[in-house]
């Protein structure tokens, strides 16, 4: 777990209570890096994300758990923060209704209703942060 108590914790609580989109990098099976923006839902304790269960990034996380997850820069380059840590996969996963909640203005956007998003973004990713890094 990383410490939230620092000054570099306390942004990064902030951003990930209030950002809409983090991205997710898991890396393939020749080792390439493979960034991917993704809605999420942090709990005070771990990152969630939904995937389609088809997903590349879930093939990558079955070879190698590993990730690191990023916020967009500001407009001058800063306000950077990284987490890294290790996933897991749950394809049973029952969907968190703040999760629902958060992006309930963007799920109609893109042609979904609640239900149709939680059918086809099916398998829950969870990421378990344990090093921060930014500037």
């Amino acid at each position: 777990m990383i410490d939230l108590a620092t000054k570099l914790g306390a942004r990064a609580a902030k951003r990930l209570q209030k950002e809409r989109l983090i991205w997710l990098t898991t890396t393939s099976s020749d080792g390439t890096p493979q960034p991917n923006p993704v809605w999420f839902y942090w709990d005070g304790e771990r990152i969630l994300v939904y995937s389609q269960p088809t997903s590349h990034k879930l093939k990558n996380l079955h070879r190698n758990p590993r990730v690191s997850l990023n916020f967009q820069a500001d407009e001058e380059g800063g306000n950077v923060i990284v987490l890294t840590g290790a996933a897991s996969i749950d394809e049973k996963p029952t969907h968190d209704p703040r999760f629902i909640k958060k992006y309930c203005q963007e799920i109609p956007k893109i042609g979904q209703t609640p239900e149709s998003l939680a059918a086809s973004y099916s398998v829950l990713i969870s990421v378990l942060p344990d090093k921060l890094r930014g500037f």
